[in-house]
């Protein structure tokens, strides 16, 4: 027995490697989803800054021709406090950047002043160029990601945080790819990316809540599997119980049978003389003392003691069962018909409930007919002042089921319990092997039998007997 809780170990340990596989698998697929969008995040920033890349050479171009070598050409000093020369550059920038998602150029010179601004509230306005201004004056391209709200804040009521990539370009004599050409300024532009961003930032919130579900749902799988699993084990268990429990009785009983085998043939021959010369001697006493019953009495001694001991040789030697085909309700109504004048004798009424029919199944007369009779008796002994008995016969697809019913007082749990236990009895005189010779007859019919307590009073037993036999 000691060794059924150790069937059970290795199905916890795969419970807990589990549970501790699912969070790690979890953990695992929510770090991929966020480095996943992160590197989005990245790839968008670079593709943007190229972008920006792009388009400050061609304002350079088109800025350094269209306007800047024009004034030249026409000896005129750049003076964008001029509002000619200034709606000339704004006309110039803007057509460069339309269509494109541009939402501020500023220009800078080379006193970090910014010069020119599609934004003129910027215009004159010193030092904000920082240290991306200083890169671009050294000839270094550089850009910095801005965010009104975080990274991941999306605001209430639909609306997207701001999110901007300011990049900062050198504004250079043309062509900007000569090495050595002078810096005149610096271009900043800014680029509104809060649609592409928060796009992405959707995607991640939709992939992290895509791998959750997903990953519940793998756990309600898992956790139907381990649940199944869990039934399957725990019957398993029950039915090694079972076996061992069967096992162990069947030793107890054998190593018993051999002892009451071998005991009940040695007494049964003595017995035998006893009971002769019982006889014997009660004719005597008859003739010469006829109030005496002490021959009688050894008379009847003997015949009781004979009944144990064949029940031991029942109990310790079950018959194996000679199949045959029979109704059920024949076996019991010639049960019963022996037992009409008892039944009369203590005012007890039979309840039949046949289903009329020729439906039977293989079983052995006999030993059925003996199972029914020790029922039926411990029926009647349970109502000693009366009452009803009830049979029933039930067929289905597994065969005949068959419930006797008392109306007596019923058992304690202790005693159904114990029941079909051998040597158990609750009566002064008795064996307590009666009902476990049926349940023997029973199960060598391949069949079951359980007691149960009425839920109108008394008891009852049913025994389930297959339609194949052995």
């Amino acid at each position: 027995m000691e060794i059924l809780p150790e069937t059970t170990k290795p199905f916890k340990l795969v419970k807990y490697f589990f549970l501790s596989s699912f969070i790690v698998m979890m953990i695992f697929a929510i770090s991929l989803t966020l480095l996943i969008t992160q590197r989005s995040k990245e790839a968008l920033l670079k593709k943007t800054e190229a972008f920006a890349v792009l388009l400050a050479e061609n304002l350079n171009h088109q800025v350094f021709y269209s306007f800047v070598l024009q004034m030249a050409l026409h000896r005129k000093e750049v003076r964008l406090r001029d509002p000619k020369q200034f709606k000339w550059l704004d006309l110039i920038v803007r057509n460069t950047i339309f269509s494109f998602k541009i939402e501020k150029v500023n220009m800078y010179d080379p006193s970090n002043i910014i010069a020119y601004s599609t934004d003129r509230t910027l215009v004159g306005k010193k030092g904000l160029g920082g240290t991306d201004y200083k890169k671009a004056m050294s000839g270094k391209n550089s850009s910095r990601f801005v965010s009104e709200d975080g990274l991941l804040k999306i605001r209430p009521g639909g609306g997207a945080a701001t999110r901007k990539l300011v990049t900062t370009i050198p504004f250079r004599v043309e062509p900007t790819s000569k090495p050595g050409n002078p810096v005149l300024g610096v271009f900043e532009i800014t680029q509104d990316i809060s649609k592409d961003y928060e796009g992405i930032i959707w995607d991640q919130y939709l992939m992290v809540l895509l791998s959750i579900g997903l990953m519940v749902i793998l756990y309600l799988i898992l956790l139907f599997i381990v649940k199944r699993g869990e039934i399957i084990i725990e019957r398993r268990t029950e039915e090694q119980k079972r076996l061992v429990e069967k096992l162990h009785q069947s030793e107890r009983m054998a190593t018993l049978g051999e002892m009451i085998a071998s005991v009940s043939h040695e007494i049964k021959n003595p017995l035998g003389i006893i009971r002769s010369t019982a006889d014997l001697l009660e004719k005597k006493v008859v003739q010469l003392e006829p109030q005496n019953q002490l021959a009688s009495i050894i008379r009847e001694e003997s015949d009781r003691l004979n009944r144990i001991v064949t029940e031991f040789l029942d109990f310790a030697r079950p018959q194996i069962p000679k199949m045959d085909s029979i109704r059920i309700e024949t076996i019991l109504e010639k049960t019963l018909h022996l037992l009409g004048t008892e039944l009369a004798r203590r005012r007890i009424t039979v309840q039949k409930d046949f289903i009329p029919g020729s439906q039977t199944i293989p079983v052995d007369q006999d030993l059925l007919y003996r199972a029914f009779l020790n029922i039926l008796l411990n029926a009647v002994q349970a109502m000693p002042e009366g009452g009803t008995i009830g049979v029933v016969v039930r067929y289905n697809s597994q065969g005949a089921e068959i419930e006797i019913k008392d109306s007596g007082t019923g058992l304690s749990e202790e005693e159904l319990s114990k029941a079909f236990q051998p040597f158990y009895t609750t009566k002064e005189k008795g064996s307590g092997l009666g009902l476990a010779i049926v349940k023997n007859i029973i199960e060598a019919h391949n069949g079951t039998i359980r007691m149960v307590n009425s839920s109108k009073g008394g008891t009852s037993v049913v025994i389930q007997l297959p339609k194949v036999g052995k």
